[in-house]
């Protein structure tokens, strides 16, 4: 598994495809290592003509932890946030972008399309907001704005986010991360007990954090709202959510697609907040036509 030094931080990367074909970024949500792009998708992206560069986000997977960086009371951030206040966050989702954009720099690609799913969709807003000259396209699944008019998740899908596993066991882990993707999946697509099983201990045994999850979620709650940014970004733009998601509701993609100027808008009837394996081939052929390839 190569890594990188970006940022400050240690990268682990993947790259599939083609080294003449367009680069296209994938980049995943709150405590989701690589893996969690499932891999048919990240196979058929590249046999349509792209080289995929996927990567561990900072504190997740194989990149750097950042335990020495601490981590505030989140229930006491969390209520900050629901008071419209700002919580305290270790880092900012703008320093993920961050990282993106040097493992760019250290792999020397100069432009790629970015795609980003939920978290994953806002550090890729960031890094078109930041520098629109080197992203070809953008492509934004089951994210949001930062707009805080947007509605937030359900209360059940809120309290299990809050929630944590019952011990750092193995099964106790897959159990709660199978209880927690059952509840946010596509409830019209669900995925077949095995498939799910076999996906989250990919999760698992890639490395999901309870800590790094943390810090995730308080650089998300952190961050401002993006909006007015987003309405002079002149990146061509698409974005995909479900009309089911009750963690990142549908209306954050319809705010994101009304904030880009030019921005087409897919809602899928029946689709929660994963990538369930019956959506797999339409989402990439979105996301080819998208990008051209």
């Amino acid at each position: 598994m190569p890594k990188i030094k970006a940022n400050g931080v240690e990268l682990a990367y993947e790259v599939h495809g083609d080294a003449e074909t367009p680069v296209l970024l994938l980049i995943h949500g709150v405590g989701t290592p690589l893996t969690g792009w499932p891999e048919p998708m990240v196979q058929a992206l590249a046999t349509r003509g792209h080289r995929i560069i996927n990567v561990d986000n900072r504190d997740i997977g194989h990149s750097s932890q950042l335990d020495s960086l601490g981590l505030p009371d989140f229930r006491l951030q969390y209520l900050k946030y629901k008071l419209r206040l700002r919580p305290t966050a270790p880092y900012q989702l703008d320093d993920m972008a961050s990282d993106a954009l040097a493992l760019l720099d250290g792999l020397g690609v100069e432009k790629a399309h970015v795609v980003g799913a939920s978290m994953g969709g806002m550090i890729s807003q960031l890094i078109a907001i930041r520098a629109p000259e080197r992203v070809l396209s953008l492509t934004s699944i089951m994210s949001t704005t930062g707009n805080r008019r947007v509605p937030g998740a359900t209360k059940a899908a809120a309290e299990q986010m809050l929630s944590k596993p019952a011990s750092r066991s193995n099964d106790d882990l897959l159990a709660f991360y199978l209880k927690t993707w059952r509840l946010v999946g596509s409830p019209a697509f669900p995925t077949p007990d095995d498939e799910l099983q076999n996906y989250v201990q990919s999760l698992i045994d890639r490395g999901r954090r309870p800590a790094g999850i943390a810090r995730h979620m308080l650089a998300v709650l952190a961050a401002p709202n993006r909006v007015p940014a987003l309405k002079k970004l002149k990146v061509p733009t698409l974005v995909i959510h479900g009309d089911a998601d009750p963690l990142m509701r549908v209306e954050g993609g319809i705010d994101t697609a009304n904030a880009i100027p030019g921005a087409k808008l897919e809602i899928i009837e029946g689709m929660g907040h994963d990538l369930p394996p019956q959506l797999c081939g339409r989402i990439v052929d979105l996301i080819c036509d998208h990008t051209g390839v």
